[in-house]
């Protein structure tokens, strides 16, 4: 969640992230931070080339979460979480990161310790996923392996 928030203060988003408005927000923050505006020597160049990587990343992240992707990618989702166990499960902070056996992974951000425990503890590890954390944590695609043949 702090991520979110501190990309959402970066971009000025205030409530809901609407692509078109981060677009424009990020080409904005992309010209006033270009590393090419600034000469070799210039202090405020190494500056910018930080800014505009924690720009370009904060940018596809808000992307990767705004509800216009996630109804975009609904039916892939859906169709994971029904029909692909859990292989995998990885939680750090407030972020859970569950890998699926069809080789996709998904963040979850704001899930705390005690939820995580509750969930390793469950004798139905896909039933509790499926009723305590896809439906009330924000989530995003955060990859999806390659089937090899």
């Amino acid at each position: 969640m702090k991520r979110i928030n501190e990309y959402k203060k970066l971009f000025g988003v205030e409530n809901e992230i609407e692509l078109k408005a981060l677009k424009k927000s990020y080409r904005d923050l992309v010209k006033a931070w270009h590393p090419d505006k600034f000469q070799d020597g210039d202090a405020l160049k190494e500056e910018a080339e930080i800014n505009s990587r924690k720009i370009i990343d904060g940018y596809h992240f808000l992307v990767s979460i705004a509800p216009e992707t996630l109804a975009a990618n609904l039916e892939a989702y859906t169709e994971t979480i029904t029909n692909s166990g859990i292989a995998d499960y990885n939680h750090k902070g407030l972020l859970l990161e569950i890998t699926f056996t069809d080789g996709t992974t998904y963040e979850y951000f704001g899930v705390t310790k005690q939820v995580y425990i509750k969930m390793i503890n469950s004798n139905k590890l896909n039933r509790f996923a499926k009723r305590s954390i896809y439906p009330k944590y924000p989530y995003r695609m955060a990859k999806r392996e390659l089937e090899t043949v």
